[in-house]
């Protein structure tokens, strides 16, 4: 069976976005809180700070996910490829793995850190939610610090 270039685009797309998607708001949150809590970022507030972490826009997935696609297709044979799109869990997951390969790339962390800027100021310039919610985060941010440092000062008592 030959698969068209369009549909190894798709089926790379599907299984992507669904691996995307599965992970759900917990998920999200304890990879955030034990990213922080690994790297110090947060102190001992970590799982209040990762609640506070709104998730990325889901056009932002689809945009990184697209470029993964664009630059598979422009380096590997369509031949090698369809080889990895039999829905195939192993192949699936061979898939996944070389998407976040290609996240860790420093070309894609430029551009990764350019979207999300630019995220970051459309939605500050459109409305003043953006302004709005990072005052917030800040303030939650500076509240569980507070709160930290006096359990530090109680424990310590």
């Amino acid at each position: 069976m030959s698969m068209s270039r369009k549909q190894i685009r798709e089926h790379i797309f599907t299984v992507i976005i669904a691996k995307m998607e599965e992970q759900d708001a917990e998920k999200r949150q304890d990879a955030l809180a034990e990213f922080m809590a690994v790297t110090g970022t947060a102190g001992n507030a970590s799982d209040k700070i990762a609640k506070l972490i709104p998730p990325i826009m889901h056009e932002l997935y689809e945009k990184w996910i697209i470029l993964f696609i664009d630059r598979l297709m422009e380096t590997v044979d369509s031949q090698n490829i369809e080889l990895l799109c039999d829905g195939l869990p192993n192949n699936n997951a061979a898939l996944v793995l070389a998407y976040i390969m290609f996240l860790e790339s420093a070309r894609m962390e430029k551009q990764i850190d350019k979207d999300l800027r630019e995220h970051g100021l459309k939605a500050s310039k459109n409305n003043d939610l953006g302004d709005l919610a990072a005052n917030y985060i800040r303030s939650q941010m500076a509240k569980i610090a507070k709160d930290a440092n006096e359990d530090k000062l109680k424990g310590n008592a």
